[in-house]
């Protein structure tokens, strides 16, 4: 490898460490499992290789809200349920395309929490409906929906949460002047239809089976007024049936979860359902 090349890796990735809120353990970790991930084949589920990784990091919950300022959080070490969706997905595109350093990574990352890329409070992706639109129309993820079974329920979006607990998050607080910009992504969102899998379905059948694959990003749907989805985890098909692989508030770390999935939504009154979606097979490149 020429010098200049030999030096403008590290540089690179020394440039977004200081510029995303992380540490050398993270840069040094990611790195790692992207080289690890090379000799993968191409039908190889790049997903499941990422999210087994993390099995045991522990659960915890605004890693993205602790500086004054929004930058590009990069948190290997500390996962909730959407920031090891987001981690894992970022990990399995930049090996799908044989990118393997930390810059790439952080690109990719950018790409996948913001609104067309911008790092910025208002432009984060806060609501996952909005998260999967986004991705969608990026190309990084496949919305697995139609109107036909298992598709039988429609979910009729009315979020408000955010702006009506602003207490709740600290940074929203800290920039009132946010808040407008919130509310204007809340009524975008307000009045969409989604067709979705209700709970009840949920169940080891050959349509399920057809339907989600493993490695899908799979979105708990709420009843919880003001919200849309309520947990985010990804599909493990086993033996006995559907299990969620999932940064777990219950468990307080990211688990195998080994209750099948189905029951699992069952001891939760307030799931409704879930909507689907799945990476990307094409190689994309982020969006510049």
């Amino acid at each position: 490898m020429p010098l200049t090349k030999i030096i403008l890796v590290p540089l690179l990735s020394m440039i977004f460490l200081t510029s995303s809120a992380g540490n050398a353990a993270d840069s040094v970790r990611i790195e790692k499992m992207l080289r690890d991930a090379s000799d993968l084949k191409p039908t190889g589920n790049r997903m499941l290789f990422f999210a087994r990784k993390f099995i045991g990091v522990p659960y915890v919950a605004h890693t993205l809200d602790r500086e004054k300022e929004e930058r590009l959080i990069v948190n290997t070490r500390e996962l909730d349920c959407t920031t090891l969706v987001e981690t894992v997905l970022s990990l399995a595109l930049c090996s799908q395309r044989g990118e393997t350093s930390f810059a790439d990574y952080c690109n990719q990352l950018k790409q996948i929490r913001y609104r067309r890329g911008k790092v910025a409070y208002t432009s984060r992706l806060h609501y996952f409906t909005e998260w999967i639109e986004d991705n969608a129309e990026s190309g990084y993820v496949e919305k697995i929906e139609n109107d036909k079974p298992p598709f039988t329920a429609v979910q009729h979006l009315n979020v408000n949460y955010m702006s009506r607990h602003r207490s709740a998050y600290p940074m929203l607080m800290s920039h009132p002047q946010w808040w407008k910009e919130i509310v204007a992504t809340e009524n975008g969102l307000t009045g969409r239809k989604y067709r979705y899998i209700p709970k009840q379905a949920v169940a080891d059948t050959p349509l399920m089976r057809s339907t989600i694959h493993d490695g899908d990003i799979i979105a708990i749907l709420t009843s919880k007024a003001g919200l849309d989805t309520s947990h985010i985890g990804i599909a493990v098909w086993q033996d006995d049936g559907l299990h969620l692989l999932n940064a777990s508030q219950i468990h307080r770390k990211v688990v195998l979860e080994p209750m099948l999935f189905s029951d699992y939504m069952k001891k939760h009154p307030s799931q409704t359902g879930i909507r689907v979606c799945r990476m990307q097979r094409q190689i994309l490149p982020p969006r510049p």
